[in-house]
């Protein structure tokens, strides 16, 4: 049996928070439901997610911070979040598959697919997996930094998120080569 890992990240926008991929090695057939995290409510996300978990022949995250962000750009930061995360599955898969038009260097071979986290399952559950864990960060982040309102928008550029920039300046976890938070600094 091969094994296939699906690759997928989240937090290429945002102004604030570091870059989440996750790797998955899952049983096609084995979650029905599992399409782009982004086309599920946050309910399902969670549930899927533990599922996805319990399920998996294994799965695990690598992350790139503000500060590799900054100093790599977001593309870099990204494809070097989704190699930790491949790189940390207790698991080798014989393959990736990896959402998205460039893949990260990895010792195993690998395929890029464009909309791969709404058409293949195990990207798919990368991706599920990858924005809970995001929106789980955030929401911590959120308590240290009550003002910017973190939980609720994710550190995207929402109009709150950027009175908030205006009015208190950049955090720590404000990504300084992004242009909204240049222009504030």
């Amino acid at each position: 049996m091969t094994l296939t890992a699906g690759v997928d990240e989240v937090g290429r926008g945002p102004l604030a928070g570091p870059v989440i991929a996750v790797a998955v090695i899952i049983h096609p057939k084995q979650i029905s439901g599992l399409r782009d995290s982004k086309k599920l409510s946050e309910k399902k996300r969670n549930e899927l997610s533990t599922l996805i978990k319990q399920n998996a022949v294994a799965w695990a995250y690598g992350f790139a911070s503000v500060i590799e962000i900054d100093k790599i750009n977001i593309l870099q930061a990204s494809l070097l979040a989704m190699q930790r995360a491949v790189n940390n599955l207790a698991v080798r898969p014989d393959k990736v598959l990896v959402d998205g038009n460039r893949c990260p260097y990895l010792e195993m071979p690998s395929q890029a697919i464009i909309g791969g986290d709404d058409t293949v399952v195990q990207i798919s559950a990368a991706s599920i997996v990858a924005k809970v864990i995001r929106d789980y960060l955030m929401t911590v982040l959120d308590k240290r930094y009550p003002e910017y309102g973190f939980a609720k928008h994710k550190g995207y550029g929402t109009q709150d998120h950027m009175v908030a920039l205006q009015k208190y300046g950049a955090t720590p976890i404000h990504r300084r080569s992004f242009a909204p938070v240049r222009e504030v600094l």
